[in-house]
């Protein structure tokens, strides 16, 4: 079957479906990603075809609008930030996608971001499509929505909380889909549910069900499948100045805040050195997007390491809580001291929290050096949360997040 995996976003929305898209094709599929041209390398040199999507968004990212992310009051004002930005770049995202599904697919796999223009795609082609998302965004009793923060507004205030937000995302989504639709030739489309797609729509969710369990009042069709992970650069080594750290003294604390992008990369850097300087652990900094950078006889800054090999060989994990960054550190089994920064990862940074493998989440806003010490001299030293990560990471192990994609595809046959 020829299966085209359509996404859009940072590497954290990226790299969980090359993970799958191998899975995929090693069950005999043929296998193409569309996504953006920032990312080809990384798709075909797993061996997978690839079709590019319009809009970079490291670039996006650093625009005015982008950066206005980072010093965002509140989440409404995140969200409206958000809205502003995607608005702009959703036409141009979505004559990128037409292009990739009209190249031919017998099935397309959307993420969150593109799903609304892959239903309509489908719709008008006559190709089956299912939801393939990384993120809990179906309206539940059980959690809050993501965008609103981690604060709980009881069972019947969460779920209308997530209604309300529909109503919002769709304000960033009904141009461009309202738009493709005319092209189409087919009739307007009607609100029915997350992002306008219809409902009764199979939405197969990439994370674990030990960390987000499946919520009873989901409706049929959305499964909990378990991790997508990422497969690192075939033939990968560390080059030798971070093998030979690593073996220099006890095991570093890890920072790094990935796709996040700031104009205040110095100040982070600084502070994040502080920080390690004050807890006494050792570190290694990910440059990321920020380009942030820190070095000591204590300290080194690396660019790209696979997580799945890195984090193993750490002491604790301070980082963004993306949702990718987030399952890394789980799966290593490795306590973790987060920093939501937008979006998501105030979701996944309190679940972590639950989880008993993190402190509190600490503010991005209101960070200093003291703060983060404080909580990784917690996280280093006190074995109840590595314990706890241990027998998450067991759980995870044993887990086989493809199974159930496979097994979707399957019944299409």
């Amino acid at each position: 079957m020829r299966v085209l995996i359509v996404t859009a976003g940072s590497w954290g929305d990226v790299a969980p479906f090359i993970g799958l898209g191998v899975r995929l094709r090693g069950a005999g599929h043929d296998v193409v990603l569309a996504t953006h041209e920032r990312f080809e390398e990384a798709v075909t040199v797993q061996g997978l075809g690839f079709r590019p999507l319009p809009v970079d968004p490291r670039q996006e990212l650093a625009s005015q609008v982008g950066q206005g992310l980072a010093k965002a009051a509140s989440p409404p004002a995140e969200m409206a930030r958000i809205m502003r930005m995607a608005r702009a770049f959703m036409p141009r995202l979505a004559v990128g996608v037409a292009d990739a599904v009209r190249a031919g697919a017998d099935v397309v796999l959307s993420s969150t971001v593109t799903d609304s223009l892959c239903a309509t795609l489908g719709e008008a082609l006559r190709v089956p499509s299912m939801g393939a998302y990384l993120q809990p965004i179906q309206p539940t009793r059980a959690f809050p929505p993501m965008i609103t923060g981690a604060r709980s507004f009881g069972s019947l205030g969460n779920r209308l909380a997530a209604l309300a937000l529909w109503a919002g995302t769709d304000r960033i989504f009904a141009p461009a889909v309202g738009a493709l639709r005319r092209e189409l030739g087919l009739p307007p489309r009607r609100f029915g549910g997350p992002l306008g797609l219809p409902r009764g729509r199979t939405v197969l969710h990439g994370f674990s069900p030990t960390v987000v369990p499946r919520p009873a009042d989901w409706p049929a069709g959305h499964e909990v499948c378990g991790y997508w992970w990422p497969q690192p650069p075939p033939d990968w080594r560390p080059d030798a100045r971070l093998a030979d750290f690593l073996d220099a003294g006890p095991p570093p604390v890890f920072a790094g805040f990935g796709s996040f992008v700031t104009t205040e990369a110095e100040r982070l850097s600084g502070l994040l050195a502080e920080a390690m300087r004050l807890a006494k652990v050792r570190g290694v900094v990910q440059a990321g997007w920020s380009g942030l950078h820190a070095e000591s006889d204590d300290l080194i800054t690396v660019q790209d390491v696979p997580h799945a090999w890195l984090f193993p060989r750490t002491a604790a994990v301070v980082h963004h809580a993306g949702a990718g960054t987030t399952s890394a550190g789980l799966r290593a089994g490795t306590p973790a001291v987060p920093v939501p920064v937008q979006l998501d990862q105030h979701f996944w940074a309190a679940r972590l929290h639950t989880l008993g493998v993190a402190p509190r989440p600490l503010s991005y806003r209101r960070l200093t050096a003291r703060r983060l010490a404080d909580a990784l001299t917690a996280a280093v030293h006190d074995p109840g949360p590595r314990t706890r990560a241990g027998d998450l990471a067991g759980a995870l192990a044993r887990e086989d997040g493809g199974r159930r994609v496979v097994a979707a595809l399957d019944r299409l046959s």
